[in-house]
């Protein structure tokens, strides 16, 4: 049995702090962002807007999966031109835990050791990352031009009662150039 009478205030300091590192350890691991209230399928539509204030109807869907390391988010959004064309797009990204707290990398490809990593914008590729705050998964893309300007997308994803509520910008060199918000239901 130890004798506590004999502690030092310099041990008994140090023994609180060990004590008080484990609590704040274990008080982040109890507050990491959780996936599985998002995971799911949504579907829904809206009115596009642009900057000059036209809009286009667009039909989304998105799917949220956990995944053994992380998770995907794949999303898909059909739009409907003014001449009747009708343009389809579909993206799939997987998403890692960062050393961040609630800060996910992107896993869009695999180096040379197989690990994945995000894409390289100096490239022309997007550099993406996502992170959860609350209720909302955001999802950012940003893009650099062959003069280095920039494209920043941001996809907000806010839970709501039976599914998401989708708030989504697109800024080119810090104006915003189209921002839609809309509701999925989910599936």
């Amino acid at each position: 049995m130890p004798n506590f009478h004999r502690l030092t205030l310099g041990k008994a300091v140090a023994i609180l702090a060990v004590c008080a590192l484990w609590l704040s350890v274990l008080s982040a691991a109890a507050r990491a962002a959780d996936i599985t209230p998002f995971i799911g399928d949504y579907i829904g539509s809206a009115e596009v807007v642009d900057a000059d204030g036209t809009t286009t109807p667009r039909d989304m869907s998105v799917s949220i999966v956990e995944t053994k390391n992380g998770f995907n988010v794949s999303w898909r959004t059909t739009t409907y031109k003014l001449d009747g064309r009708v343009k389809e797009q579909k993206f799939s990204i997987d998403f890692v835990p960062s050393d961040r707290p609630d800060v996910f990398s992107a896993a869009m490809k695999r180096n040379v050791f197989g690990h994945e990593v995000p894409l390289d914008p100096m490239k022309g590729e997007p550099f993406v990352w996502g992170r959860i705050v609350g209720e909302t998964l955001t999802v950012f893309s940003l893009f650099i031009d062959e003069d280095g300007g920039y494209e920043l997308q941001q996809f907000d994803r806010t839970l709501a009662q039976g599914g998401l509520n989708l708030a989504f910008s697109r800024f080119i060199d810090g104006q915003k150039s189209r921002s839609v918000e809309t509701f999925l239901m989910k599936r």
